[in-house]
């Protein structure tokens, strides 16, 4: 088994302290979430995860990943005043403060479910489905478009092109403007990460 590297347990535990020193019931409405004895109950791409001062604890019982644990608290931490309006899909480098992840972006998230589904777009559908995606209600002028709702005041797009005789497969990966509201930037090309993983664990 892998060791954990001591430096992301020293973070986790950083932020065990912040959150443990909020009023969390205080968040529930504007996150989305639901109060459950002292702690929040927040769905993570469709399962619930529970966050409190004591730890994270994924749908088995068991603390998630360290990406996952980081996007929840960040989530949390940054809770705004008010819920904040649904807006437009927008791409992460049109994101303010974006600019010095977009390389990654790119590479880790876009990048990595182009070539890995490349000629096979019904089994990314399929993956998809699994992972939590739906239909959206706008149509696209793509080969396969998925919505999904990775936390419960923010949505991703994901959309698709496979391959033809000129070019390779293509791959954009969307979010709603307010986004930046509930997640630092960071945590946003993170969050595409998971997505990212998750699809071709599925494949």
């Amino acid at each position: 088994m892998k060791k954990k590297s001591p430096v992301f347990e020293e973070n986790y535990q950083y932020y065990l302290k912040r959150i443990g020193a909020l009023d969390l019931p205080l968040c529930a409405d504007i996150l989305g979430a639901e109060v459950d004895a002292g702690g929040l109950m927040v769905s993570f791409f469709g399962r619930p995860h529970r966050i409190s001062g004591d730890g994270v604890i994924g749908p088995d019982g068991l603390r998630p990943s360290y990406s996952t644990c980081i996007i929840l608290f960040k989530y949390i931490l940054m809770c705004p005043d008010a819920v904040q309006a649904r807006g437009p899909w927008n791409s992460f480098r049109d994101f303010k403060d974006a600019g010095p992840l977009v390389g990654y972006f790119t590479k880790e998230v876009e990048t990595q479910i182009a070539r890995g589904f490349e000629g096979d777009v019904n089994r990314l559908a399929v993956a998809a489905e699994k992972w939590g995606g739906r239909l959206p209600e706008t149509v696209f002028s793509c080969d396969l478009s998925v919505q999904f709702d990775p936390l419960p005041r923010l949505s991703m797009l994901m959309l698709f092109n496979e391959r033809d005789e000129e070019f390779p497969s293509h791959c954009s990966v969307l979010f709603e403007r307010q986004t930046a509201s509930y997640l630092d930037m960071e945590s946003v090309a993170v969050l595409g990460h998971v997505l990212s993983e998750g699809l071709l664990a599925l494949k």
